[in-house]
């Protein structure tokens, strides 16, 4: 069908991609035209506080200068190359990541997303071990692919293949004698995330993280960190597992590691990665020229204008300044926050977004999530404070 007619071009694009999309997404009600920094610039004349990056996407806000230049200057000089050659900016994201990574990380295979990050580590488990079994924590979210979806917590509702790739059992969350119990030597990995995101940003206990390393550890199974949410400094160390000091067998990466460019990363062991050669692993687009530009340029404006450390006191301030309004507590880490609301979080959504903030929902009715951009500002957790009071 064709869309030439102006009439029609100018229509509103929500009711357009309702048209010729599958409605999977639950959408907001307004349209972007633009943005920069932590904002969001609207078709109507809207400027929104973005608290919520885009699912955690946009580490660096919008339009950041290092990561736009670095785009351009990848896409005019070459935008695309397979794996069948090697690339130097490959070679020096995948340097970065194993410079930045927990210690004894040394391996990266790029992939496209969180989900395929997760499908390929699960798999690089199963085969490392020889075992058939995966353990994963209630409440998790791993992604909707085949092995990714069969250990995320409640998946059975929207699965949908017929059966799952290997079988899975779930430790409930924070529970040690349940983690000691279950994991055995006939377990090929566990994954965990260290922050559960979609779960409502909540943080598992340090003892609980320190169970798993230690029994997995002792029977020779996989310690699968997913980090996709948690990770790239959102936490305020490059991962999660770093601030608990903890060093996993194993980290996937995504959404934040091309700050808004679509890549995906296993990182692991040389001892994992030893079972693998030619042939044993693929991907036609991981590790592309402009994926791995804007992988590098991430890291390099995240060390070199102090994100971290501004991650860390952005956390701290809203932990002083925003249990207020509808907000009794907060849980998380870093900018992946839970707030924990006296009432259903869509609600304090919904009043957020009428004083121009967008922040996210969860599984979690009560809980709402803050996963902004690195780059936020004192002033911004200002705006948010007020905005909470407001809605009291």
């Amino acid at each position: 069908m064709s869309i030439a007619n102006p009439q029609h071009a100018m229509a509103d694009p929500r009711v357009r991609e309702a048209a010729v999309t599958i409605p999977v997404y639950g959408q907001l009600p307004f349209v972007p035209e633009r943005a920069s920094g932590c904002d969001i610039f609207t078709k109507d004349g809207r400027r929104i506080l973005d608290l919520y990056g885009g699912h955690a996407v946009a580490a660096l806000g919008y339009g950041h200068p290092r990561l736009v230049q670095a785009i351009e200057q990848q896409n005019a000089k070459l935008l695309f190359q397979s794996n069948a050659v090697a690339l130097e900016i490959r070679a020096r994201a995948a340097e970065s990541l194993v410079r930045i990574a927990p210690q004894g990380i040394d391996r990266v295979f790029f992939v496209n997303s969180g989900a395929e990050a997760n499908e390929n580590a699960l798999r690089m488990a199963c085969v490392a071990t020889g075992r058939k079994k995966v353990l994963a924590i209630t409440h998790g979210f791993h992604g909707r692919t085949a092995a990714a979806g069969a250990v995320t917590w409640n998946s059975d509702k929207w699965y949908g293949f017929p059966s799952k790739p290997f079988e899975v059992d779930f430790i409930p969350r924070d529970d040690i004698a349940a983690a000691r119990s279950m994991i055995s030597s006939e377990i090929a990995a566990v994954i965990v995330e260290p922050v559960q995101g979609v779960a409502g940003a909540y943080d598992l206990s340090s003892d609980f993280l320190e169970t798993l390393r230690d029994r997995t550890a002792e029977h020779g199974v996989v310690l699968i960190a997913d980090e996709v949410q948690s990770g790239m400094g959102r936490c305020g160390q490059f991962f999660g597992m770093q601030v608990h000091g903890i060093d996993p067998d194993m980290v996937t990466s995504a959404k934040s590691l091309g700050g808004g460019v679509p890549c995906g990363a296993v990182l692991c062991t040389q001892k994992i990665a030893a079972h693998f050669g030619p042939g044993d692993l693929g991907t036609t687009f991981g590790g592309g020229p402009l994926a791995a530009a804007a992988i590098t340029a991430t890291i390099e404006a995240i060390e070199a204008e102090g994100l971290l450390a501004n991650v860390r006191q952005r956390e701290a301030q809203i932990r002083e300044q925003c249990v207020t309004g509808p907000v009794m507590k907060i849980q998380g880490m870093g900018l992946l926050l839970g707030l924990v609301c006296d009432r259903p979080a869509k609600e304090v959504q919904t009043a957020l977004l009428e004083h121009d903030i967008l922040a996210g929902t969860s599984s979690d009715p009560v809980v709402l999530r803050i996963l902004a951009p690195l780059v936020l500002e004192s002033g911004h957790v200002d705006h948010l404070m007020q905005a909470l009071e407001a809605t009291s």
